[in-house]
């Protein structure tokens, strides 16, 4: 099975006045296809810099982040630009939709920042609202939706470009046990259907337990749990 994303000995340092912190060590992550991964630790751990490291968001100190067989240290702006756009996808705990558009119109943003739009995509993005229980919402703005339900439009919309990864930075984070497990069976279930791979960073150990595998972050590198 061919690996989605590969991170090769990667490093993330940060200068404090004289001090420098060591917040990656040699970290080491393999993602194969259709895979879903978690990954917990304690607030402070460094969980979101290795999202935005594994996004392009952040340069590493040293090592290599390779996504759909493109390294990110090899990339211009614009190319990597691309790459996240249409092969990666993005969740995080606040649900970052636009007041002013409905859900659809919020779902099919990727699909025109990409270039891509079209009658077929607009169709899937319906489709997607299908898959995510929310058909009959499509038209509704976000002030009329629930918690839960913005946040699967969220989900739906990283995946509106059919892309090969989905990060997610604890997207359970704001929503009740009810809608957080209403999101967790919705991701493994796309999952199941759209073979998509998930990194999942979570502080949720139901969630976590779900994954395919579970890691731990800790003093920069990541363990297996």
């Amino acid at each position: 099975m061919n690996n989605v994303m590969q991170c090769l000995q990667v490093c993330r340092d940060f200068k404090v006045g004289p001090e420098k912190i060591h917040v990656l060590r040699n970290l080491d992550l393999e993602v194969s296809e259709a895979s879903l991964v978690s990954i917990v630790g304690a607030s402070g751990s460094g969980k979101t810099t290795l999202l935005n490291v594994l996004a392009g968001l952040d340069e590493p100190t040293s090592g290599n982040v390779v996504i759909n067989g493109n390294n990110l240290s090899e990339l211009k702006g614009k190319e990597k630009d691309r790459l996240r756009n249409h092969d990666m996808g993005f969740v995080f705990q606040f649900h970052h939709l636009l007041p002013e558009f409905t859900a659809l119109e919020n779902l099919l943003i990727p699909s025109y920042i990409g270039n891509c739009h079209s009658k077929k995509v607009t169709e899937y993005a319906e489709h997607l609202l299908d898959k995510v229980g929310l058909a009959d919402r499509k038209y509704h703005k976000p002030t009329e939706l629930s918690g839960g339900e913005r946040q699967r439009v969220a989900i739906a919309r990283a995946l509106v470009n059919r892309p090969k990864l989905v990060l997610m930075d604890e997207p359970t984070g704001n929503l009740d046990e009810d809608n957080s497990r209403q999101v967790q069976k919705m991701i493994v279930d796309l999952n199941k259907s759209m073979k998509t791979s998930f990194i999942v960073v979570t502080h949720s150990s139901e969630l976590a337990g779900s994954m395919d595998q579970c890691y731990r972050l800790s003093e920069g590198r990541l363990q297996i749990i």
